[in-house]
């Protein structure tokens, strides 16, 4: 699923490449995705209009129009963008097909359709609406903490809750963690202020290492979890054996170090 990294990626993406260009046509082609937005909503305001800025927000990406609202982009489980001209290169799932009138298009590919569109008028009424929490890249170390206060789930669920902190899935929780040296089943609330600030550390430099790597694995440092999750893996840190578990009805990535073992949830 696409997490911050991802989505903070197809930020960068869609401002290089469909910012300040006229949309000439737009097709929903698959209207069971639109959330609260009807097609023709949608189309009017879209079409002979422009985008002029984007915005993300945990795994949302927020994009303004010249003529008020923004285009609401959630990219669920298998979502992406692809911006095109040569009709070979169209992919293969388009939900959404933005036309512009210099002849490209955007489309936002989502295969499984676990993805959502919509538009807002106001993006930070759309978020308290939804009751998302605190961007994970713009939060800081007290309101992390805060956040994260009086929850008695496992710490892997409280990262991924995204009323509490958004932009955190079940990858890239893994990895925080591993990082950290924090077991994901640990109690949040047992954990120390050491602990969640060597948390935080670690949330903010493995999603700045991501977005730097363009969230390819293989790019990533070399003692990240993340390039070696797979059932013949071997742990970047101890070299210990990545085995299997079930885990809370869960499948479960278990690195044997020594005398310790951390268990990655998928």
């Amino acid at each position: 699923m696409p997490e911050l990294p991802d989505v903070e990626i197809f930020k960068q993406y869609l401002d290089v490449t469909s910012l300040h260009k006229r949309i000439e046509s737009v097709q929903v082609l698959a209207p069971e995705m639109l959330k609260e937005v009807t097609v023709e909503r949608l189309k009017d305001a879209l079409e002979d209009h422009a985008f002029d800025s984007s915005r993300r927000h945990g795994k949302y990406l927020f994009v303004s129009l010249d003529s008020g609202p923004y285009l609401v982009l959630h990219f669920g489980m298998t979502g992406f963008l692809v911006y095109f001209k040569n009709k070979a290169k169209e992919p293969p799932h388009e939900r959404l097909l933005i036309s512009f009138t210099n002849g490209y298009h955007l489309a936002y590919d989502c295969q499984r359709k676990l993805g959502a569109l919509t538009l807002t008028e106001d993006v930070r009424e759309f978020l308290e609406e939804r009751e998302i929490g605190a961007d994970a890249m713009e939060i800081d170390l007290e309101s992390f903490t805060e956040a994260l206060s009086g929850s008695q789930a496992s710490i892997k669920s409280a990262l991924m809750d995204q009323h509490r902190i958004a932009g955190i899935g079940n990858i890239y929780s893994d990895e925080i963690l591993f990082q950290s040296g924090i077991h994901p089943q640990n109690k949040t609330s047992q954990l120390d202020e050491s602990a969640l600030k060597k948390l935080f550390s670690a949330m903010k430099e493995v999603f700045t290492a991501a977005i730097e790597d363009r969230a390819y694995p293989e790019r990533f440092p070399r003692d990240y979890l993340i390039p070696h999750r797979r059932t013949d893996g071997i742990c970047p840190k101890c070299g210990g054996e990545i085995r299997t578990a079930k885990v809370s009805g869960r499948t479960a990535f278990t690195l044997m170090q020594r005398k310790s073992a951390i268990s990655l949830f998928l």
